[in-house]
């Protein structure tokens, strides 16, 4: 069930998905004015409270979904949670618009494009190449999330999509205009502790990403430059301080060597690209023979 959910996620999620309704932010946008009107503000202030803010929507589905125990709408409720947190049509129209300035040979609209992209997905580093930060993406959106799908079913996908969104300034605060934008900030400004520091969507995020991270770094150094890229993980494998975001991309960059001159550029870029994808093909060739030996159901 945990394979076929996965895989019709992903084709659905390439071929057929187009709207706001399947991205993550418009749900968690909903969340934070709903809990804004509810005793669920209280909970979101708290210090410790928080965490169990953040983990109640996933865990509310994933009951129902056990009380329910039925099969086939198990498998619907799963694709359709999964379709949602891998869900990122707007920066794939960003990533298009990329590539389009690219192959024109306009250097500074491909600039500004991945300006956009960085600020709206909350990048941490700026000295990120083009691609590096589009790989970063990738992660966050796709193996990320289909790794706590794998392990935790809809309540990782929906914990993990939460506090994924609740980093990216795009979901606080949309460009397009939209009338519940300025509103969505004004809620979670008030569901903040008062507590100085990182509260618990750092924490959450920080650690969702920490195994996930070295995970799929060594997928890298599995399809990519291995030697290059296992030291380059190695350096880092047991480091609980480091930014997860810096791990992977120079882990990355390692499996995938680049010429400083080819760097921020489309060869970089599609290079980067296809490295992510061959990753990603990797983990669902290994959760497919999981699956047949039993070990995932």
């Amino acid at each position: 069930m945990t394979l076929i959910s996965m895989l019709l996620a992903l084709i659905i999620e390439r071929l057929a998905v187009r709207s706001d309704a399947w991205q993550a932010h418009r749900y968690v946008r909903a969340y934070l004015t709903f809990s804004l009107k509810t005793p669920l503000a209280g909970l979101a202030r708290h210090q410790l409270g928080q965490y169990l803010w953040l983990l109640l929507p996933g865990a509310i589905v994933a009951v129902l979904l056990g009380l329910i125990d039925n099969r086939l709408l198990s498998l619907i409720i799963n694709t359709l949670v999964l379709l949602v947190g891998i869900g990122c049509w707007h920066y794939r129209q960003l990533y298009k618009q990329y590539l389009n300035a690219q192959e024109r040979g306009d250097g500074e609209a491909a600039y500004l494009v991945m300006q956009q992209i960085r600020t709206e997905s909350g990048s941490s580093i700026e000295q990120n190449s083009y691609g590096q930060t589009l790989i970063w993406l990738n992660f966050r959106y796709y193996a990320a999330t289909v790794f706590w799908f794998l392990v935790l079913g809809v309540f990782g996908v929906i914990t993990y999509a939460l506090v994924r969104q609740l980093q990216e300034p795009r979901t606080l605060v949309d460009d397009s205009g939209a009338p519940d934008s300025e509103q969505t900030a004004t809620a979670y400004s008030e569901l903040q502790t008062d507590n100085e520091g990182p509260d618990a969507v750092y924490y959450l995020t920080f650690w969702a990403q920490w195994f996930p991270t070295r995970l799929f770094g060594l997928g890298f150094a599995l399809v990519g430059y291995f030697s290059r890229a296992s030291n380059a993980l190695l350096a880092y494998f047991m480091d609980f301080t480091t930014d997860n975001e810096q791990v992977l991309t120079e882990v990355a960059l390692a499996a995938e060597p680049q010429e400083e001159e080819q760097l921020n550029t489309l060869d970089e870029s599609s290079a980067m690209v296809q490295l992510g994808k061959r990753n990603m093909l990797f983990f669902l060739a290994l959760a497919a023979i999981l699956t047949l030996s039993g070990w995932l159901y």
